[in-house]
């Protein structure tokens, strides 16, 4: 398994996930980009867990996910299954997961100090801080993709396979026009697009 995961990781970091996957059981699923999220926990019968994690990216990404999601699993496990998903016993058992993963042997410098920043109050996705999402996305595959936020307003694009036009920014979310039905729909300012104009 320890050779399965070690493409997907800093090479520091994959023995001591290894040993997390091992001692908690988990069926570590590692599959094609999903467009909603990068990785999610479920218990299993029988008391096993279950942790699906996007194969796209870059490791430092795969890695936080990783942790995000046995940070779950080790939350609930200790805290009981009525806190919060995202609450406070899964930041701070999130937070003493990674303190150990935040050293210079495992993520480069010129991010260490922004994934170390993020650790101080984690959210419920590495997408919604921004310095995070951008520091992470310099070392992803290139693709033809953008951020919303870094398209013009007006301007045509695409999500799977529907045309949308950008608008006006709420609080935090684009509105966005589906062109063939003519029905607004936010999307939160990371979110990947594809420009066609």
């Amino acid at each position: 398994m320890i050779d399965k995961l070690k493409p997907y990781l800093p090479e520091a970091a994959a023995s001591p996930v290894f040993e997390l996957i091992k001692n908690n059981r988990v069926h570590l699923k590692i599959v094609n980009k999903r467009r909603t999220k990068h990785g999610d926990y479920r218990p299993m019968a029988g008391g096993g867990h279950q942790i699906t994690v996007n194969a796209e990216g870059n490791p430092y990404r795969f890695l936080i996910t990783t942790l995000h999601e046995i940070a779950h699993l080790l939350a609930f496990e200790k805290f009981g299954r009525k806190i919060k998903p995202h609450g406070t016993e899964w930041k701070q058992t999130f937070q003493h997961l990674a303190l150990p993963y935040l050293r210079p042997e495992i993520f480069p410098s010129d991010i260490l100090p922004i994934i170390a920043r993020y650790f101080k109050n984690p959210a419920a996705s590495s997408d919604t801080d921004l310095k995070m999402s951008q520091a992470l996305r310099q070392y992803d595959p290139i693709t033809d993709k953008n951020y919303i936020f870094e398209i013009p307003t007006g301007i045509h694009f695409k999500v799977q396979e529907r045309v949308f036009k950008k608008g006006k920014q709420r609080t935090k979310r684009f509105e966005c026009l589906e062109v063939s039905t003519g029905k607004i729909y936010l999307f939160h300012p990371h979110a990947e697009v594809e420009s066609i104009e």
